[in-house]
């Protein structure tokens, strides 16, 4: 008795090429910020622990985690729009912008109240790097939720052609990037010490 092979799937990088391209393009930017932070963290850097010690670590733990259910919620939001199952995939694409909301919301909550506390841009280099890497970050988080309102409208679509598909899996991969930035910007700025 011989066994049936399954047919093989056909593998391929999710979007297209010039996403990718954007995609690495801002990581080189963000590096070059983290390289950056890290020379001049090594000029001063009790300026830096004791800057670093006044963030709210509480709010980065969530909303890394935030961000990392928001991106599994696009995960299954592909996955179910490969599976034809409209109704889970419109679900999970609106989860996901929901917890990207989240994200910005307690971004906002703890920009106010350290702004509160004195430690604005000009309190010193810390803080200004902190709201530049942070505020580049949050910028990306809002053009990821129009990505997402677009990966949204797609999920009520009884079938998508193929530049669609790229196109939603491009926006997929870009809110991944802006997952990944922020962890990060997390370990950099509220961690290392």
């Amino acid at each position: 008795m011989t066994a049936i092979a399954a047919p093989a799937r056909e593998k391929r990088i999710p979007g297209e090429g010039g996403t990718w391209v954007f995609l690495f393009g801002d990581m080189l930017v963000f590096g070059a910020f983290f390289v950056t932070f890290l020379v001049e963290r090594s000029k001063a850097p009790d300026v830096f622990d004791v800057a670093r010690s006044t963030l709210h670590i509480g709010i980065g733990v969530i909303n890394t985690l935030v961000l990392l259910t928001s991106s599994l919620c696009i995960v299954l939001t592909l996955n179910a729009m490969r599976a034809a199952q409209r109704p889970l995939a419109t679900r999970a694409a609106a989860a996901a912008m929901a917890f990207g909301l989240l994200f910005i919301a307690l971004k906002v909550y703890e920009y106010i109240s350290l702004g509160a506390a004195g430690h604005g841009p000009g309190a010193n280099d810390f803080y200004l790097y902190y709201f530049i890497l942070t505020g580049l970050h949050l910028f990306h988080v809002c053009l990821g939720l129009g990505a997402l309102s677009f990966v949204l409208t797609q999920t009520r679509r009884p079938e998508l052609s193929d530049t669609r598909t790229a196109l939603v899996e491009g926006a997929a991969c870009f809110w991944h990037l802006v997952d990944l930035l922020w962890i990060f910007l997390f370990a950099l700025l509220y961690l290392v010490s």
